[in-house]
């Protein structure tokens, strides 16, 4: 081999590079020629269709209805876990009791499996189930309902699922960041008579910015794949009323075998969560935030 080469440490990377061109780009690129293919996935036939997947996505009304939804799911999701992880963070970082076992309860439903918590959440809100049973006991029995048997109710059940099982990552991120602000900076604030929350916007959220930032990115890009909680707790239904990108994709690909348009539908994400993650990373740089991200 080269000595060039040998002494450059290229040799050290090159089975990640292998790995990640084998198996990561290799994928993506084969996607994208499926994508102008309109093919069942597993017939020999496969006609060129050229971008004419592509133009029928523009076409679908439920793509949009999938975009639409995601929309919303990212901004209420990326607003609840934002609030309640910097909430948790505060109350933990002050002196409570037992706050190793607060940490424990909080990030518990991050490594809950989706699959093993959707018969519970399916059961909760059946029209029979613990929730209708709670609003009657507290005397709002007139509030019960089939909480994912409507349109009009199952994205909210959903978007409460996804903000109880996500709240932990917003959580560990706000604790871990304001441990890296220096006691002594709050310690001067509060001898200037700075209050709890006077303490908390004017010194600890500015310097939770970048935090802020990475969550939202984070969000932005689970929300556009965003599959296992819709499908699994309420499949996508009904009327397409928790339809997401992740899940139509998969509609399309696996029971209804057109897997072309799937395949033109997993570039789009692929973009969009691009673009996105470009976007908020070059907003937060423009605003100094994101050294670190």
């Amino acid at each position: 081999m080269n000595r060039a080469i040998r002494t450059s440490g290229f040799i050290w990377i090159l089975p990640a590079l292998v790995v990640s061109v084998g198996l990561i780009y290799y994928c993506i690129i084969y996607t994208g020629y499926i994508s102008t293919l309109n093919w069942d996935g597993v017939s020999p036939d496969k006609i060129s269709v050229g971008l004419k997947n592509y133009v029928m996505i523009f076409g679908d009304r439920v793509f949009w209805k999938a975009m639409i939804h995601t929309i919303i799911f990212f901004v209420v999701t990326f607003v609840f876990q934002v609030f309640l992880g910097l909430l948790f963070a505060v109350l933990l970082h002050s002196k409570v009791k037992v706050a190793a076992v607060y940490k424990v309860v909080v990030f518990l439903p991050v490594v809950l499996a989706p699959a093993t918590m959707a018969p519970v959440f399916r059961q909760i809100y059946s029209p029979t189930g613990e929730f209708n049973t709670l609003l009657s006991h507290i005397g709002l029995g007139f509030l019960q309902q089939p909480w994912l048997g409507q349109s009009s109710t199952s994205l909210s059940v959903i978007m409460s699922i996804a903000i109880w099982s996500g709240t932990g990552i917003s959580f560990i991120l706000y604790f871990a960041a304001m441990s890296q602000i220096e006691n002594e900076i709050l310690e001067a604030a509060r001898i200037d008579g700075a209050g709890n929350i006077r303490t908390i916007v004017s010194i600890v959220w500015p310097g939770l910015r970048g935090t802020t930032v990475a969550i939202a990115i984070l969000t932005a890009i689970g929300s556009l794949k965003t599959f296992d909680i819709p499908w699994l707790v309420s499949q996508a239904g009904p009327n397409y009323s928790t339809e997401f990108l992740g899940t139509f994709i998969y509609r399309e690909g696996v029971p209804l075998n057109a897997v072309g348009f799937a395949a033109a539908l997993s570039v789009m994400l692929l973009i969009l969560a691009v673009a996105i993650a470009i976007i908020l990373r070059l907003g937060g740089r423009e605003r100094g935030i994101v050294e670190d991200v």
